[in-house]
């Protein structure tokens, strides 16, 4: 688990190399945290240039007050970088601009001070083969669960468009997801569909 305080400046995860991990975090009192088209648009272009370098982005889902991540973790991932005196994982760092610069950016769009996030991000280590699927479709589920489509592939604010094929998104690593979660896409698009299970959840959160 790592720990944000609303300075964003206490931070510190180390992440092991050739791990899964789901990275999430919400909105301060379950909040918004996105407001329009462009506030999307803009964390995502933060994730690229702040999360991709540092690791291989399998999935996500933007939600109106939260967001999910399924990352790889290789060697570019375990490095560390000096920030001022001090030693800081380049991921954790990166997490730490993106929520930083993007909570920056909303405050001043809608004349805001404070914090954005909930002081808590939590990064998930999954090992279990059958877990990092669940977590796969759980990502992809959610605006489905919260009724925001009738079809995941409407909610154009996650990768599941990129995996059934529909968009070439290049934010997602796709072959590899392919590749370490051993996906049938003759099954994918009726298997991201099932229910997944409380007691699966709980193993991803």
């Amino acid at each position: 688990m790592m720990v944000w305080h609303s300075s964003f400046k206490k931070l510190h995860m180390e992440f092991c190399k050739n791990e899964m991990y789901h990275i999430y975090n919400r909105g301060n009192q379950r909040r918004k945290i996105f407001f329009n088209n462009g506030n999307y648009i803009y964390f995502l272009r933060k994730m690229r240039k702040f999360i991709k370098p540092h690791c291989e982005i399998l999935s996500y889902c933007l939600m109106p007050n939260h967001f999910h991540l399924l990352v790889y973790a290789d060697e570019r991932t375990i490095m560390n970088e000096m920030v001022g005196s001090q030693k800081r994982n380049v991921l954790s760092e990166g997490i730490r601009n993106l929520l930083h610069t993007y909570t920056k950016g909303i405050n001043r769009q809608n004349n805001l001070t404070g914090s954005l996030f909930q002081q808590n991000t939590k990064a998930k280590i999954i090992s279990n083969l059958d877990y990092k699927r669940v977590c796969l479709h759980y990502i992809h589920q959610n605006p489905l669960k919260a009724r925001l489509v009738h079809k995941m592939e409407d909610w154009q604010y996650s990768s599941f468009s990129d995996f059934i094929g529909e968009r070439k998104g290049t934010l997602c690593n796709i072959n590899m997801a392919i590749q370490v979660l051993d996906i049938n896409f003759q099954t994918f698009y009726s298997d991201s569909y099932q229910a997944v299970n409380d007691e699966a959840i709980q193993n991803i959160l």
